[in-house]
Parts: structure tokens; sequence; C-alpha cells
């Protein structure tokens, strides 16, 4: 299961390396996925996990529904949770689908990974794809650094995500206050030199819960506000220039407001969550666009569930109580994610 790579360290003393394969973890990468996803004209789910209630959420759901899933993992979460025990999750979440009744596809994804040295770790550690984030360096640094990337995870079969064009808010450890839309006239270019699977694009989405600001949206017959139509142009202008190659959506949540309002009415704060709207993220799913990343819903979701049980029951304090629905509660996000959005449901 386990190749070990013996390091001289010092004159007395070997230390050894654990290299965990992916493959003996029961996972898989994104080739075949994304493949399968383009030809079909429906998109991956990318969902993000901290902790043992969100893994199970997207196990479940994507059990019942069919669906294939990519899991990831951020810096931050792989801080938060411990990199061991995250690959160990993984793992017990591909048993815990056989257990469930359907061997459906995993990739254990690292999630805007910004070094050599954390992506490395990362197909050391048994991940089946990672995204190297250089969009915030210059063009030509930003394509030395995913080839380097690219080169030594392919070693491994992994496969990587590269990106061009920054998205605009704040999540985990991805910060930035202005976006930057991808320009199609580099991805050819980009693609071809760096040689990764898929590729990360800005066309107007952004990350966190308050992906837009109130001036910058329109407001419905019912007052509701309406947020700016993606920029599907320059989709279709990347489309054109490399066909048929895995796209991929970054700050897709679409901050539904019935969690908005549970949180806010039960102790919460939030203000301005304004997010992107399933019927263009739908379309969006039909064109090469075959991996979309959620996480701020699953996070909404968790947070509203919670609120709700604590202050319905303040007396409470069996983390199972609030947990327990708490999971229920993304199970149901993520189904109505795989079913009604991404159109994933029966791809597995």
């Amino acid at each position: 299961m386990f190749n070990f790579v013996k390091i001289e360290t010092h004159k007395f003393l070997n230390y050894y390396i654990i290299m965990v394969s992916y493959k003996e973890l029961g996972l898989v990468n994104t080739r075949e996925m994304f493949a399968k996803a383009i030809k079909g004209g429906y998109a991956i789910p990318a969902f993000n996990f901290n902790n043992m209630e969100q893994m199970q959420a997207i196990v479940q759901a994507c059990v019942e529904t069919s669906s294939p899933v990519i899991m990831q993992v951020s810096s931050g979460a792989r801080k938060y949770a411990n990199p061991t025990i995250l690959r160990y999750m993984a793992q017990g979440a591909v048993e815990y689908a056989k257990e469930l009744g359907k061997n459906i596809p995993i990739v254990l994804h690292l999630d805007h990974g910004d070094t050599f040295e954390l992506c490395k770790d990362c197909v050391d550690m048994g991940f089946s794809s990672v995204m190297i984030d250089g969009s915030h360096l210059p063009y030509d640094e930003n394509v030395a650094l995913t080839k380097k990337v690219v080169e030594y995870a392919h070693k491994h079969d992994v496969t990587v995500e590269g990106e061009l064009g920054v998205l605009a808010g704040v999540e985990d450890e991805v910060s930035a206050e202005h976006h930057t839309y991808t320009r199609p006239e580099d991805v050819e270019d980009f693609v071809k030199k760096t040689g990764v699977d898929s590729l990360a694009i800005s066309i107007g989405t952004s990350h966190g819960a308050n992906k837009f600001k109130p001036e910058q949206c329109t407001r419905n017959a019912d007052g509701v506000l309406v947020p700016p139509e993606l920029r599907f142009d320059i989709l279709e202008e990347i489309e054109k220039r490399i066909p048929g190659f895995p796209i991929v959506l970054h700050g897709s949540s679409s901050v539904p407001q019935e969690y908005v309002h549970i949180i806010n009415t039960h102790g919460g704060a939030l203000k301005d969550a304004i997010g992107i709207p399933e019927e263009q993220l739908r379309r969006a799913a039909k064109s090469a666009v075959c991996k979309i990343n959620i996480d701020s819903d699953s996070r909404l979701a968790m947070t509203a569930a919670v609120r709700l049980v604590l202050t319905d029951k303040p007396a409470e304090f069996d983390p199972r109580k609030y947990l327990g629905p708490a999971r229920e509660e993304m199970k149901k996000l993520y189904m109505h994610k795989c079913e009604k959005v991404l159109g994933s449901a029966g791809k597995a």
C-alpha cells in the first residue's frame, strides 16, 4: 500500500517518508470523470469539506443521487483537520459509499494550492488531484510554477488544475479585492506550455457568501436583488480556442436566501449575501465547464441548522443534537445541487 522513500538526513540516522498512492485508497483522478462530463453536458460537484459531518453529508447525497464527486480540501482545511486524518477520511468516504450501496467515483482534490511544496506534499499523501493557483503571479511565473507541479504530479498519475484570471472575495486563505477576467487569448498558450488537465477561469464568480455588492445588482418586480450575469461571452471564446478542454468555475455558491434569513433571525449578522443564480450555473454546466466549486452554500446550510437548534433549545449541549441536523441540511443541499443544478445525478 505504501511506497517508502529513504532520506539520508544525518550521519547516524535514517528517516523515511511515506508516499501514499491514491489508487490504494480507492480514489480516482479527474481525467475520465471530466471527459464524461463534457460529453454528457453536466458538471461534477466539487464540495469542500473540513470535518466528519460534511464528509458524511457529501457521500450520502452523492450515493443517493448516484453522482460522481470531487471532495475538496483547502490549505486551511488541511491545517484545521490534519493531513493524515483527511487522508483516512477520504479513504473512509470510499468505503462508506460502498457500505451505502454504491461505489461512486470519488476524487480527493487540493483546492487553491499556492506553492509547489504544498502540491507535492498532497500528491505524496494520497491526493488524486491538485490545483496550483498561480493566478496572482505574472503570466510567465504562473506558467513556470504550473508546469513544475504538472511534471511532478503526472509522474504519479495525479491530475492538475491551473488557473488564469483572479476571482474577488474571501474564502479560507484565498483573498482578492478585485477580480480580473480570464483573457481568452492566453488560454491556448497556457494549456500547451503547462500540460494542465483542467483550467479554472474567471467570468464573474467570486469567493465567499458576499459575492456582489447591492449597487452591482438590479431589483426584480418583487424587490429581490438580482446579480449581474456571468460573462458567458468570455466562456464561449475560451471554448473556441481550446475546444473540449475541461473548464472549472470557482466561487459558485448560490447563497440560498432561506439560510441567510434563518441565520440572521437566529442571532447571525450576514450582510449583502448574494450568490450566483442557479440557472446560470446550469447553463455553464452544459458547456465545457465540467467542475463547479461549491463551499459557502454548505457553510450556510450548516450554520443555519446549528443556529436553529441552539436558539430553539438553548439548554442543548450535545454536539450530536445540533451537528446531526446540520448534516441532514447539508445533505439536502448537496442532493439539490446534483439533481437540479449541475446535472450530475445518475452519472456515477
